[in-house]
């Protein structure tokens, strides 16, 4: 249960995102409204948990973010021109709601402009529109935090030296750059959901902060399928966290999973945006509603035998009618598999030809290996998989697995 200081804490982060969007709009410097957005947030978090939280707490720390700034300004006398000049002279009132945000669009799309490299925009979007810490985001994305200070350095000053421009894109744009956005958010809960490397399968904080821009990018575009699909998609996936591993921190597979302690609510709200969604995309699918759809059956199935599979492989066909890639058609092969057999399944995972270094292709063989009797392949499929890149849980998980395979 939430506790007084966690709500707080909470809001405050909450909060503090917008407050920083509209200070940066204010100063032109993403560093200058860093620094006095940072000031309001360690005064709310010692005065509200105090004297409780004001009437309008965006408001309160609006204002004392902007006296902050200004006191910054006036103390570095080395400033001059635009900065000094908005800053000296702003009226330290409350921000128009509609103002704030249409402040929040313009600093999403500034984090995830394609002018950056992707893991400039990840790294920048969980520090600006994530509120997270430079040494919270190094953690969360397995880098040293002076590495990770390094890049978030250097994408400011691109953002600053080639005039990226703190606005949210014209129509015209918008489609491209709306996917943009939506691929940094996604990534950055699957470094959450199932981690590449390191010690743990499931990294919490990334995955939440991932939904929660989701959340916040719904609450900007309410009627971007685009969005609801990614909303739905993350919390459909992230319904089952509970059960994903065991006590030890070891993966548990889908079929194995107690279903009963799934999040309902999650998957209530999962499964009403996918209908949102798909309403809007009757004539154009898009790819995050259609990824949707399918975590939804795996999510509405009572158990793994229910679950209905040629729902899922139908979705999988459109999928790769607008997203024809090697991974998709990975995932629909272990469909198949379910549904007709391993040798439906294994016929379609070895016509992928280009996924020799994908552990989960090799593992998808290995497996599939296995169910036939084919236990040298299947061994030797193990062995390749193991030999690439993934987390320690995961690389566990697969030695237990086929450990009566070995010689």
């Amino acid at each position: 249960m939430m506790g007084a200081g966690d709500a707080v804490a909470r809001l405050v982060r909450e909060e503090g995102t917008r407050v920083l969007a509209t200070l940066i709009r204010v100063t032109g410097s993403i560093d200058l409204a860093e620094d006095a957005a940072q000031d309001a947030v360690v005064r709310a978090l010692e005065t509200w948990s105090r004297d409780g939280v004001p009437d309008n707490p965006r408001a309160w720390l609006l204002v004392t973010a902007k006296r902050r700034a200004i006191d910054i300004v006036r103390r570095e006398a080395g400033r001059a021109g635009k900065e000094a000049e908005a800053m000296t002279f702003a009226d330290p009132g409350p921000e128009p709601a509609e103002d704030i945000r249409d402040d929040l669009l313009r600093l999403v799309f500034t984090c995830c402009h394609p002018a950056l490299a992707v893991e400039a925009q990840v790294a920048l979007a969980l520090r600006t529109l994530g509120g997270l810490s430079t040494a919270e985001v190094a953690r969360g994305l397995m880098v040293p935090e002076a590495t990770m200070a390094k890049r978030l350095t250097r994408a400011k000053q691109k953002i600053a030296q080639a005039g990226i421009p703190y606005r949210v894109p014209p129509a015209d744009e918008l489609p491209e750059r709306l996917a943009g956005v939506a691929a940094t958010v996604y990534l950055i809960f699957n470094e959450g959901y199932a981690a590449g490397a390191g010690a743990e399968l499931v990294r919490v904080p990334l995955t939440a902060e991932a939904i929660r821009l989701a959340r916040l990018l719904a609450e900007l575009m309410p009627d971007e399928p685009t969005v609801l699909g990614l909303l739905a998609l993350l919390l459909l996936h992230d319904s089952r966290r509970g059960t994903r591993v065991d006590a030890e921190g070891r993966p548990v597979l889908l079929g194995d999973q107690d279903r009963t302690r799934w999040d309902a609510e999650a998957i209530k709200e999962g499964v009403e945006l996918v209908g949102a969604a798909l309403r809007r995309t009757r004539d154009r699918p898009d790819a995050y509603v259609v990824q949707a759809a399918i975590a939804a059956c795996h999510a509405i199935a009572a158990s793994y035998a229910e679950t209905n599979w040629d729902a899922i492989i139908s979705w999988y066909d459109v999928l790769l009618s607008i997203q024809d890639t090697s991974v998709v058609r990975l995932n629909r092969a272990v469909a198949v598999a379910e549904r007709d057999g391993p040798a439906a399944g294994l016929e379609l995972v070895d016509r992928i030809t280009d996924l020799d270094s994908y552990p989960w292709w090799h593992a998808t063989r290995a497996e599939l290996l296995r169910r036939l009797g084919h236990s040298e392949p299947a061994m030797a499929a193990c062995r390749r998989a193991l030999a690439l890149t993934m987390s320690e849980p995961q690389a566990e998980h697969l030695r237990r697995r086929f450990a009566d395979l070995a010689p």
